[in-house]
């Protein structure tokens, strides 16, 4: 990656400016304009999210938004109410606040001096998350947006469920993250004497969003709220969609491109949950350069020649070996005019087998009975459900995965096999339990034997007609239900084969069904693999490549103490219970230009017992401090998830502490209904 510090146009910084609101509040805003701008006004970017500008994305910051300052905008990265240095109380993701603000912000950037009157909306995660959602509002100064790491649906594709099934893994973790950010204070610097009423009205408002999530666990308004596939007519400015596979935000991307009627493009490459430009893995992309492109397009008029281009661009990933780290995922770039593409068609491999042996088939053949049990610690080696770049998020070799499932393999492959799209799995099946799931994983199995995971899905049964509207199995009836499993892009090479497995258990991703479950699959004309088989195109070679990736130069940071991340899975032979354990120390940086220490640990558990669904627990532990000079304050969380037959049980604690003085604590705890989950 190459680091500029050589601009069009000279930059300034101002770390605050504070953005007025109707109701009197204040929105803290950094921002990067270029010199003499209030001559010559120009368009301005908006990023809105919550991860504190004066210390939480000030090194990511310092890499893309003075490049795109240098370049002729003005760019505001704003904290939003209740978060970082603005004013209030942040009680849940994307209010109709948070939304409210955002509207009245792109007013008033609109208005500013400096501003021609044309905004652009931008952001990853959270960032991406709103930018679509504020789109629909349609701000009159809003001129397009663009957007990394989203989704376009609440319940189907975020952290909280899929498939109607609650997320293990993310949805403690992440309300366990926003419980203590949302009680850090504001920055002494900016909030001047009023630090520590906004802290305290802080630690005394915002509540843990778990116990929200977990209330609403079907597709109700809740969740429609925010979610902009339910009118995607609402959005009438352009938008430029990204993801990345080793992420978990990219079904939202196809479905986006096929759903809008607004000029749109689609990127999804081989990255984590990240900015292309900065990869993880390899290859990264010149991105700052392409979305220069995008916004000169949009909001100058300049006629770059981005919108001459295929609509939807990915990476076709070639197999590797399991492993749970890639530095780099190698592939080649295609592209489709449109979505759906002309270029993906269906292919099916039916279910089959003959009572010793499984595997699948290009043409159904006798319907054969086969049953599972679930085991309660499976899926714990699965991988993370969305990666960060980070060693330890891949999934490893799916043999211990696939030895307790169901698998149907194919046959080895005489030539490569592309697939780009969503893989479909139909079951003809059933269950001996009113409540149950599905877990099933597509698999590339090498010569060797090693199986590397492609893609997976779940579905909680009783959501098998509706999310809206779950309805109780009758045991032993068979049902015929379709699982969609996460859009991928990959390369089958000749010589290897794919694995479709299945079971009623996915213990790290999926919250269990309350008792024990043998799922009974029914081979035939009825169960197989949809596979979206994607034909090579001469499009894909004629495709300009992407300039390298380029920054600007980071702000300097002091590293204080190292990271260290440990990740381990233990088995107790005698009592049968499986810890999934994760020990992260972010480390502890200084950051050079403002002083401030900032620092971060947290260790997270998940125990289940074989053969006891129920005891299953998670229990997260997060520690934050900032400091600067003699100023320091510290954030401690303790929070749990578990479940009986009727019930979840939520408890969360924190602690605030000024110095070495406690100032602050609270519990909370709640006991939520499970409704056919």
């Amino acid at each position: 990656m190459t680091l500029r510090t050589n601009f069009p146009r000279s930059v300034r910084e101002i770390e605050n400016l504070w953005i007025p609101m109707p109701d009197g509040a204040r929105l803290a805003a950094r921002v990067w304009l270029p010199e003499n701008a209030e001559s010559a006004p120009i368009p301005a970017l908006f990023e809105f999210i919550p991860y504190r500008k004066s210390d939480g994305t000030t090194l990511r910051d310092s890499l893309r938004q003075p490049y795109f300052a240098g370049h002729g905008y003005a760019v505001l990265r704003v904290d939003l109410r209740g978060s970082g240095d603005s004013d209030g109380v942040l009680s849940d993701e994307y209010t109709v606040q948070e939304l409210d603000d955002a509207v009245a912000a792109i007013a008033w950037i609109a208005r500013q001096p400096w501003c021609d009157g044309n905004v652009g909306m931008m952001g990853i995660s959270w960032g991406g998350f709103n930018s679509l959602q504020v789109a629909a509002r349609r701000p009159p100064a809003l001129k397009a947006v663009l957007v990394i790491g989203f989704t376009d649906d609440r319940y189907a594709d975020d952290v909280h469920y899929m498939g109607g099934c609650v997320i293990t893994s993310q949805m403690l973790s992440w309300a366990s993250v926003m419980l203590a950010y949302n009680a850090l204070p504001p920055d002494p610097r900016w909030a001047g004497k009023r630090w520590r009423d906004m802290w305290t009205e802080r630690l005394e408002g915002s509540p843990p969003f778990v116990e929200a999530w977990l209330e609403h666990q079907t597709r109700d308004d809740y969740w429609k709220h925010g979610s902009v596939g339910e009118d995607y007519d609402a959005i009438r400015v352009p938008v430029y969609a990204v993801g990345g596979w080793a992420d978990s935000y990219n079904n939202s991307v196809p479905r986006l491109l096929a759903g809008l009627s607004v000029p749109r493009k689609g990127l999804i490459g081989p990255w984590a949950h990240t900015f292309p430009e900065m990869g993880g893995p390899e290859p990264t992309i010149g991105f700052l350069q392409d979305s220069l492109r995008w916004w000169d397009h949009w909001l100058k008029g300049i006629d770059t020649g981005i919108m001459d281009e295929p609509m939807l661009c990915c990476w076709i990933q070639e197999s590797v070996p399991p492993a749970t780290f890639y530095a780099e995922r190698p592939g080649r770039w295609v592209a489709d005019p449109s979505w759906p593409s002309p270029h993906v068609s269906e292919q099916v491999r039916y279910l089959a087998s003959n009572g010793a042996a499984s595997w699948l088939d290009e043409t159904p053949g006798a319907e054969v009975t086969l049953g599972i049990r679930g085991r309660e610690g499976h899926g714990f080696d699965v991988g993370q459900w969305g990666s960060y770049g980070s060693p330890g998020e891949w999934p490893g070799d799916q043999r211990p995965a696939d030895g307790e499932s169901l698998t149907f393999d194919g046959r080895p492959l005489d030539q490569p096999l592309d697939i780009l799209g969503y893989p479909m799995v139909d079951l003809l099946l059933s269950v001996d339990r009113p409540l149950a799931l599905v877990a099933v994983r597509l698999c590339d199995v090498a010569p060797d034997g090693a199986s590397t995971l492609v893609s997976w899905g779940l579905l909680n049964l009783t959501h098998r007609d509706s999310h809206e509207f779950p309805e109780l199995l009758v045991p032993g009836r068979r049902y015929r239900v379709t699982v969609q499993l996460n859009v991928i892009s990959y390369r089958l090479p000749a010589g290897h084969r794919w694995r479709l497995a299945v079971s009623p258990t996915y213990t790290r991703h999926a919250w269990p069904s309350p008792e024990p479950v043998t799922l009974t699959v029914y081979t035939g004309a009825q169960s197989g693999l949809r596979l979206p088989v994607r034909a090579p195109h001469p499009g894909d070679a004629a495709l300009s490549p992407f300039l390298p990736a380029e920054t600007a130069a980071p702000l300097a940071m002091e590293i204080l103490r190292t990271p260290a991340t440990r990740k381990t899975i233990h088995h107790d032979l005698i009592d049968g219970i499986t810890e999934y354990r994760i020990e992260d120390d972010t480390g502890r940086n200084r950051h050079v230009g403002s002083g401030m220490e900032v620092d971060d640990r947290l260790v997270e558990r998940y125990t289940v017992r074989d053969g006891e669904p129920l005891s299953l627990k998670v229990r997260i532990e997060r520690t934050l401090e900032m400091q600067r000079e003699a100023w320091r304050v510290r954030i401690e969380t303790d929070s749990m998830m578990t479940a009986d037959a009727t019930h979840f049980y939520l408890s969360n604690h924190l602690d605030a502490y000024e110095g070495d003085a406690r100032v602050f604590t609270k519990s909370w705890t709640k006991a939520i209904p499970r409704r056919l989950v």
